[in-house]
């Protein structure tokens, strides 16, 4: 089997989470923190196909994500529904059997993926899970596994927002001072 650390992400449920703690992911500084921290080659990014979305979707390649889309539903409401969970399992598992991975790390909080994170660990290509929730799935922490909670990396992964740039320190007078 060829050396590879490869990573795969649920879309939605790594944007949901992320967006629910009240922070935005910078996917570049993601994608590089993956490549230095466990030495990812390839990083799979499950996630809907929503034709509006096109120039995040450039830019999420341009970064180095290998983009897996999902076909998308609408709810009744006009939501959008692409689960891709089906799609991410049948991947990894696939590249399992077919020797293009020799570590595995998932990025999702989700207790689908409880089965396959089983499996890898039985198979010893599971190297950790990247939560993107503080509310991780009971299904997937009893499975005495790595687990890192990207919330504790916010400083870090956060993308800072160019209109939130504090104004350079003014010199402000105390009222009523001579000077």
């Amino acid at each position: 089997m060829s050396q590879r650390v490869i990573a795969y992400i649920d879309g939605a449920n790594l944007h949901k989470s992320v967006s629910a703690l009240g922070w935005k992911l910078n996917y570049r500084v993601f994608r590089r923190w993956l490549e230095q921290k466990f030495g990812v080659e390839a990083v799979y990014i499950f996630i809907g196909l929503v034709p509006a979305q096109r120039a995040l979707y450039l830019r999420l390649q341009e970064y180095g994500y290998v983009l897996v889309y999902k076909e998308v539903t609408y709810d009744g409401d006009g939501r959008v529904k692409g689960n891709c969970d089906a799609d991410l399992v049948l991947k990894v598992t696939q590249d399992y059997y077919e020797g293009r991975i020799s570590q595995a790390i998932l990025v999702a909080s989700d207790g689908d993926y409880s089965s396959l994170v089983a499996f890898l660990k039985e198979k010893h290509v599971f190297r950790t899970l990247l939560s993107p929730s503080n509310n991780c799935s009971f299904l997937l922490r009893k499975l005495n596994i790595p687990i890192v909670y990207l919330n504790m990396l916010r400083g870090k992964l956060e993308r800072k927002d160019p209109s939130t740039k504090k104004a350079p320190a003014t010199d402000v007078s105390v009222k009523g001072s001579s000077s």
